[in-house]
C-alpha cells in the first residue's frame, strides 16, 4: 500500500473510532492534516472546540499562532503535516487521560511510519511526554533529542505561550532554530538516530 493509501485508511479509521470515551459527545474526530511527504511534523495534544468543528488541527487560536510561526520561518501550513496525541477533543477541553491517549497511540505511531519525518516537533508536555515520559518541558523545550526512532525537538504549546508572554518570547526564540536543526540533521546525513542533545552547542540550544 502506497503513502497515501495508508494515511488516508488511518484517516478513516480515526473517523470511526469507538476505541475510548472521547468520541461521545464530539462533533467531528480530528485524524491530522498535511503534506504526507513532509519532513518536519508538528504534533499537539488534543483537539479544542473550533478544532472538533471543523475536523481538522490547530485551527483555533493557538493554530493561528502557529501559522504565524510557521511563516517566520519560511513555511506555509501546507508545507507541513499537523497533529495531535489524541484525535476526539476532550470534555471542556480538560488534559486526556492515560488510557485515552494509549488508545489513540497506534494511529499517531502509524501516521508517523507512513511520513517518516526528519524532525518531530512536539508542542506542549503531553506531545512531549507521549515520546519521553520522563520529560519536562519547562526544562527540554528547545532541545533537539532522539528517542526511539525519533528525531524530537520539544517546544512550548502555543495556547500556553497565548496564556503567558514569557512562554511567547521563549516559543518564538525555540521556534526560529528549526531551520537550522533541519540543516544540521540533513547535513549530517542523519534522520534518525541521533544522541540526545548532540546538536546542543552547535546550534546554541
Amino acid at each position: 500500500m502506497d503513502k497515501k493509501a495508508l494515511l488516508e485508511q488511518i484517516e478513516k479509521s480515526v473517523n470511526r473510532c469507538r476505541n475510548c470515551r472521547l468520541f461521545q459527545g464530539t462533533m467531528n474526530a480530528v485524524p491530522g492534516e498535511g503534506n504526507m511527504n513532509s519532513e518536519l511534523v508538528f504534533v499537539g495534544e488534543a483537539p479544542g472546540a473550533e478544532e472538533d468543528k471543523q475536523g481538522r488541527p490547530f485551527v483555533g487560536r493557538a493554530g493561528k499562532l502557529l501559522e504565524h510561526f510557521l511563516k517566520d520561518i519560511g513555511y506555509n501550513r501546507e508545507d507541513v503535516w499537523i497533529g495531535n496525541i489524541v484525535k476526539h477533543r476532550p470534555p471542556e477541553n480538560r488534559d486526556p487521560l492515560p488510557d485515552e491517549i494509549h488508545a489513540c497511540q497506534g494511529y499517531l505511531t502509524a501516521q508517523l511510519e507512513a511520513i517518516d519525518p526528519k524532525l518531530v516537533v512536539t508542542l506542549g508536555r503531553f506531545a512531549l511526554n507521549y515520546f519521553d515520559k520522563d520529560g519536562k518541558i519547562s526544562r527540554d523545550h528547545g532541545v533537539l533529542r532522539n528517542v526511539g526512532s525519533r528525531v524530537i525537538l520539544p517546544l512550548y504549546h502555543p495556547a500556553a505561550a497565548l496564556r503567558n508572554p514569557s512562554v511567547m518570547e521563549e516559543l518564538k526564540a525555540d521556534f526560529k532554530r528549526i531551520p537550522d536543526v533541519l540543516r544540521t540533521i540533513k547535513g549530517k546525513g542523519l534522520q534518525k538516530p541521533v544522541g540526545a542533545y548532540e546538536f546542543q552547542t552547535g546550534l546554541g540550544i
